[in-house]
């Protein structure tokens, strides 16, 4: 009979091998687990830490615990991006950017979005997944299409406003730091003593503003596509700082029907001669992210976390954001977002009491009632926004558009053209001339 032969396995002996596999496949699992999802929109950013200090206390407009005290700074985290951009597209390209800031007040997260032009695309979230179908490259190709694109502005005419401050000079930047933002969604700020007011926010560089060429865009997106980030960053680890003045625009909730446009209306801008701006405070960015994955990748905004003494309205946009936005962030994060390190509120609050404060706030502004319906004129507003133009500046949208909509089919071009006409008939004659048709 043979001799069964005996193990030669032995523990002791292979311990080295046994805690290289686990570390192997612990490596192999943070590797992994590196990735989350792309979010659908402003996918590309970057961001910073710094600090907010109100000018002046607010309390005769708002109960906001964070705008009382000029000598309490509030810690906040802000993300920039661009709007339709992939992770790996250009800082530069033409598009809408996104800047987000969340404010970590002793009342829990309030965070505000705000984006690089004064008025949206849109007025209603309704329409907001055939724009994102428009903008984002074609399904079939993934490859950008300028036809696809033009085809949804010739069947959307309230588009018009935002195009012509897209294809001017504000839709091309290389500095974050030299960028505007505004809410373009209306909010309602209470004060202590129960009076609404409705308001819109505009955050002010005041490094100054600073656009680009498209020329110089094009260019930057070959030789350097990180440049705004870049921009930020190396800034920050100079040791300089970045500014910005939040101002709002206030209209008395019992005035809110005496104007001759829409107030709820993101496609309309809240003009400056009727409405001025009131300084509020300032905004300082004094600290780079020192995990950009943890941090930048991670950070998760929403309309929904408010504070006591801000509302929402029945901005429809706003409405269909406060929803669409949440289950973006959860499908990419999980349903515990706000246990990520850079979305945990610094103070404790309980989450009965944000949820009851999201409903109270939903409440309050059903009971009031819908406002005056006003006729939805795509066009006014859109002309203003153009004669207001220095006339370089005029040339340089024009120019802009033409070489985006050269090559689109006839039909999408005579109707693009005729939406310009109504805004202002200078600027589409001189759109229908470049084009030769």
């Amino acid at each position: 009979m043979m001799k069964k032969e005996k193990s030669t396995f032995s523990a002791e002996k292979n311990a080295p091998v046994l805690m290289q596999g686990i570390q192997l496949i612990s490596k192999l699992t943070e590797l992994v687990k590196e990735n989350i999802p792309e979010r659908i929109v402003f996918a590309k950013g970057a961001g910073a830490h710094g600090y907010f200090r109100p000018y002046m206390p607010m309390s005769d407009f708002t109960k906001a615990a964070f705008l009382m005290d000029p000598d309490k700074i509030t810690p906040v985290f802000v993300r920039f991006s661009t709007m339709t951009g992939s992770k790996g597209s250009a800082d530069t390209l033409r598009d809408v950017r996104g800047f987000a800031v969340k404010f970590y007040t002793t009342e829990g997260n309030y965070d505000l979005l705000s984006i690089s032009l004064p008025v949206f695309f849109i007025r209603d979230a309704l329409h907001f997944p055939k724009l994102m179908n428009a903008l984002k490259p074609s399904p079939d190709t993934n490859i950008t299409d300028p036809e696809r694109f033009w085809r949804y502005i010739s069947e959307t005419p309230e588009t018009i406003h935002a195009i012509i401050w897209l294809f001017s000079n504000r839709g091309t930047v290389k500095s974050y730091r030299h960028m505007e933002g505004f809410s373009i969604n209306t909010y309602i700020w209470t004060s202590p003593n129960g009076k609404r007011h409705l308001v819109r926010y505009y955050w002010k560089p005041l490094q100054g503003i600073k656009n680009i060429l498209r020329q110089e865009a094009e260019f930057l997106a070959g030789f350097d596509p990180d440049v705004a980030a870049r921009d930020l960053c190396d800034s920050l680890g100079r040791g300089e700082v970045t500014e910005f003045e939040l101002n709002v625009q206030m209209i008395p909730y019992e005035n809110k029907n005496k104007y001759d446009f829409d107030l709820l209306d993101s496609t309309k801008l809240w003009p400056e001669k009727k409405v001025p701006y009131i300084k509020v405070g300032k905004l300082t960015l004094d600290k780079s992210t020192d995990n950009y994955f943890q941090e930048v990748e991670k950070a998760a905004f929403s309309p929904a976390n408010i504070v006591p003494g801000i509302e929402f309205s029945n901005d429809r946009l706003l409405q269909g954001s406060i929803f669409g936005i949440l289950v973006a962030q959860r499908h990419r994060l999980g349903t515990d977002i706000n246990q990520i390190p850079i979305n945990q509120a610094k103070y404790s609050i309980d989450n009965e009491v944000i949820q009851q404060r999201f409903m109270e706030s939903v409440e309050a502004e059903e009971k009031v009632g819908r406002y005056q319906e006003h006729y939805e004129d795509d066009f006014k507003q859109a002309g203003e926004s153009y004669r207001s133009m220095h006339p370089k500046d005029q040339d340089y949208l024009v120019n802009n558009i033409m070489d985006h909509l050269m090559f689109v089919d006839d039909g999408i071009k005579e109707k693009v053209v005729s939406y310009f006409m109504k805004a202002d008939n200078e600027l589409g004659t001189r759109i229908m001339r470049g084009l030769d048709f």
